[in-house]
């Protein structure tokens, strides 16, 4: 893969709070240093094809058919021992890598090798995640099963493990010291996990405190259990695992240089609580319906290390800034130049940091990104890691960009290594089925082509961003919300017309079509490869470098990038998903009709064809409401549970009865039209047919499969 962990997992013997608190200038100082050395060694490589995965995260559930009760399995240390040792086997013949997760009960899988640039390749997503689901399955008992489902509803009620443990929250040893989650759901098998959980309790001073409203009902009893003074309707969640115990759906891309990967990070921000809207599936915590339908900010309240002071509640006297947000939040910035005018939120950062990095040849908007995010104290270092050679090693750096979970994520290339500048998509909630997963990879995948292609600009205020993240997560917002989203300029609409007739987009090499035995490049009609219109091929654009090693762009042909309007506002308006997603006349023509459009240009074999045309069309349905999310269907499965007492409880049998018709859709024993139609069958494979592939090698295009 393209090395795509959800963060860095350092082996050793971790450090206590009282000795990290004592290393953090030391990690900060030479992480910062590490990022100079590595930016110098890597800024201006070149040429790296597109190349792609999807991380899904699962939860392991065990029912119990007697009682009719389902709990988490404990399992996932054993689990990934047997899945590990094909890997050790064979590193490089695997369909499939497997990682271990926050909880004792989830496990993450990923692509053995990463996707790349041809157009057949979207046939193989859904059968590799197929073949992921199945290689578990295979490992556990009968009672057992495999799911990819954001939350587990009954996370932190009484009981909810298997075997049963209870939390032990006046237990001085205890990590996360919860009343409702015990340190043995948490992963055994990584220092790591435990460790964060600890040291970010003791940085804040106190337990985390997630707060969800609960969804009010004819008989719901306040004060909710647990819930805080002065809070009657509030559910209170006190533990890190409440948030990273949850399961995403995640995609990295490799982008051809650095300026594609600045770009691309820009471009998708704006769409990420669009994607968290459409993908909204985890209504249910701790047992209790609440007004939320996301993850987001459970999560990010689960692991806000800041203090009171860092909160606003005190005045500053221990610490040097007020952080407006949590460590996992929505990004603050954007780091291409057509994204500076944009920034309009004032971002936080030690001065003396983005000095450093100034000095260091960093131009602004990366050295105010680093910056920002080192504001962050390092909460989890080992002991062997602690003294690093900075011109060679990236620990210390990586320390602290591996714990900034943000929306999206600018990845540099790892030292002495084939992988190039990369950017991950992290807003996406995990789906039941792995056709609508697979819808989803595809479909952001397909976007990051078209934004390319037709050099699309999707840049929004941050400020509108940020209160697009918190529309997206209120309930039943993929259909009732509306999100500030920017209107099109008739550049796009010129590039996308012309498309359609002449089925043809810019190329950088001399033909106006591409075929499926071409190489696809990035930023064209093509997928895979070097050019694009940011680098000198398409639109005789050039990407040069300034004396301090600025990437920059010249040309003006983009004029998505040139808006002349002077009355900002109206460039934004407030648009539903369907609008987004459908288009809207005269405003914006649409996500899946630019796909389309981009489509049209493309020679695609017909298998693949039909998959992803399968595909848009969920998509197109879920964003229309002509089809239900994840989280709409959880609640209507809920409220007209026999047992529901319209009391806001999901109780053991109600979320027994839940889970078990999760199985029975994601095994393929029922189809549920209000979540996927009168059922999707896609033309998804295993491999490359034959025939293509030898296609693919006389014109010396074939990848590994």
């Amino acid at each position: 893969m393209i090395n795509f962990p959800m963060g860095l997992l350092s082996e050793g013997n971790p450090l206590s709070w009282e000795e990290t608190k004592k290393l953090v200038d030391h990690v900060r100082e030479h992480g910062i240093n590490q990022f100079i050395h590595l930016y110098h060694r890597l800024k201006d490589r070149q040429g790296d094809i597109l190349k792609w995965g999807d991380e899904v995260e699962y939860i392991i559930v065990k029912f119990d058919d007697e009682q009719k009760v389902a709990r988490v399995s404990l399992k996932a240390k054993d689990l990934l021992a047997k899945l590990n040792e094909k890997e050790l086997a064979d590193p490089n013949g695997v369909k499939s890598l497997w990682r271990p997760e926050y909880g004792a009960y989830m496990i993450e899988g990923t692509p053995g090798k990463p996707f790349g640039g041809l157009m057949a390749h979207f046939n193989l997503v859904e059968a590799n995640m197929r073949y992921r689901r199945e290689e578990v399955t295979e490992l556990l008992d009968s009672d057992e099963c495999v799911m990819s489902i954001t939350n587990f509803p009954r996370l932190g009620a009484p009981n909810f493990t298997y075997p049963v443990y209870q939390p032990r929250p006046e237990d001085p040893l205890s990590s996360a010291r919860s009343l409702y989650f015990p340190d043995e759901a948490i992963f055994p098998g990584h220092p790591r996990f435990k460790t964060l959980t600890r040291n970010i309790r003791m940085r804040r001073g106190e337990k985390v405190s997630i707060k969800l409203k609960v969804f009010k009902d004819v008989n719901t009893q306040l004060p909710v259990e647990g819930a805080p003074p002065g809070e009657p309707d509030v559910v209170l969640l006190d533990a890190m695992g409440f948030g990273m115990g949850c399961c995403c759906l995640q995609l990295t891309f490799q982008a051809c240089n650095i300026t594609e990967a600045r770009r691309l990070y820009d471009q998708l921000a704006p769409l990420c609580p669009i994607m968290l809207a459409l993908t909204a599936a985890s209504p249910v915590y701790r047992g209790y319906l609440t007004e939320s339908d996301c993850r987001w900010n459970v999560i990010s309240s689960s692991v806000d290390c800041r203090t009171e002071e860092e909160r606003g509640l005190k005045p500053l006297k221990e610490n040097k800034f007020r952080i407006a947000k949590s460590r996992y939040d929505s990004i603050d910035s954007y780091l291409s130049p057509e994204g500076a005018k944009y920034n309009d939120v004032k971002l936080t950062y030690d001065e003396a940091v983005y000095k450093r990095l100034i000095d260091g040849g960093i131009d602004h908007l990366l050295a105010q990104h680093v910056a920002h995010l080192f504001i962050r104290d390092t909460v989890s270092l080992f002991s062997e890691k602690v003294h690093q050679n900075d011109e060679e090693d990236t620990d210390h750096f990586e320390n602290i960009q591996s714990t900034n979970w943000q929306t999206m994520r600018f990845k540099p290339p790892p030292p002495n290594s084939s992988i190039g500048w990369r950017v991950e998509f992290r807003p996406c909630e995990a789906q039941i089925s792995d056709f609508e997963n697979a819808a989803i990879v595809c479909f952001v995948v397909l976007l990051t082509r078209v934004i390319l292609s037709y050099q699309l600009n999707f840049l929004t205020p941050i400020s509108k961003v940020d209160e697009n993240m918190q529309t997206a997560q209120k309930r039943d917002a993929c259909r009732k919300e509306k999100f500030w989203f920017r209107k099109s300029s008739k550049s796009t609409e010129q590039r996308a017309a012309c498309v359609q007739i002449n089925g043809t987009t810019p190329s950088t090499n001399g033909s106006s079509n591409a075929t499926a035995s071409s190489p696809l490049f990035n930023g064209t009609a093509k997928l895979n490869g070097h050019g694009n219109g940011l680098n000198g091929n398409a639109n005789n654009n050039s990407n040069s470098t300034n004396t301090n090693g600025t990437h920059i762009q010249n040309g003006g042909s983009d004029s998505d990038h040139t808006d002349t309007d002077d009355e900002e506002t109206e460039l934004f308006q407030l648009l539903s998903i369907n609008e987004i997603f459908n288009g809207k006349p005269g405003v914006f023509p649409g996500l899946v009709p630019l796909i389309r459009s981009y489509l049209q240009s493309m020679e695609v074999d017909t298998d693949t064809h039909c998959t992803i045309e399968q595909y848009l069309r969920f998509i197109q349905k879920r964003a229309a409401g002509e089809l239900i999310t994840t989280a709409t269907w959880i609640r209507e499965q809920v409220l007209s549970h026999p047992d529901y007492k319209k009391d806001s409880i999901v109780s053991d049998r109600i979320n027994y009865d839940l889970l078990k018709s999760i199985q029975r859709i994601q095994e393929g024993k029922h189809v549920e039209p209000a979540l996927l139609g009168q059922g999707n069958h896609s033309k998804t494979k295993d491999f490359i047919p034959p025939a293509l592939q030898k296609q693919l090698a006389k014109t010396g295009c074939c990848e590994d499969k």
